[in-house]
């Protein structure tokens, strides 16, 4: 990771193909090990309308909200909130969209960054976060990030996800 610039964006309408093609492009086992079920996924031009209609409202409108991670001015991954409740809480997930990007530890200051923007624009109280509780990057990194684990306990955690063991992590902006 040394030397590489890190930053982030708000989601844009020229991101959503490259969001669409990691949600739709990536092998069901890589869904499944994050928990996803296939069968739930919506068609991929009802993502892509959904994800479009969002970049358009404002804040406090927004379901869903994200940001693009880049590395070096390249976007290599995203970060979202769903559901969200503007001036109250959001629930982050964390996607980085190809294998080489992963496990480099970028995901402390992506995470870093995405929080500050969360916070900032949405007036969030708490922001959360449930990875799969088998899946250790994410919480690892959460930990590292400064989120404090609430519970682990048993959840559907998305409308595209099957029940699944899960750790609850949270913050209340003060890593940032």
């Amino acid at each position: 990771m040394t030397g590489n610039k890190l930053s982030i964006k708000e989601i844009e309408h020229k991101d959503v193909k490259l969001i669409a093609d990691y949600w739709f492009n990536s092998d069901n086992e890589y869904l499944l090990n994050m928990g996803v079920d296939v069968e739930k996924l919506p068609a991929r031009e009802d993502f892509i309308t959904m994800l479009q209609t969002q970049i358009t409202l404002p804040y406090n409108e927004k379901k869903v909200y994200g940001v693009v991670w880049y590395v070096d001015d390249k976007p290599i991954g995203h970060s979202n909130l769903n559901p969200l409740v503007y001036k109250d809480h959001g629930y982050m997930h964390l996607h980085i969209w190809h294998e080489q990007y992963r496990n480099k530890g970028y995901g402390i200051d992506f995470i870093k960054m995405s929080t500050a923007a969360y916070f900032n624009n949405l007036k969030l109280k708490k922001l959360y976060c449930q990875p799969n509780a088998f899946n250790p990057s994410p919480n690892k990194t959460l930990e590292k990030a400064g989120f404090r684990l609430v519970k682990e306990y048993i959840t559907t955690p998305g409308s595209i996800t099957f029940e699944q063991v899960v750790k609850l992590w949270e913050t209340n902006g003060a890593i940032i």
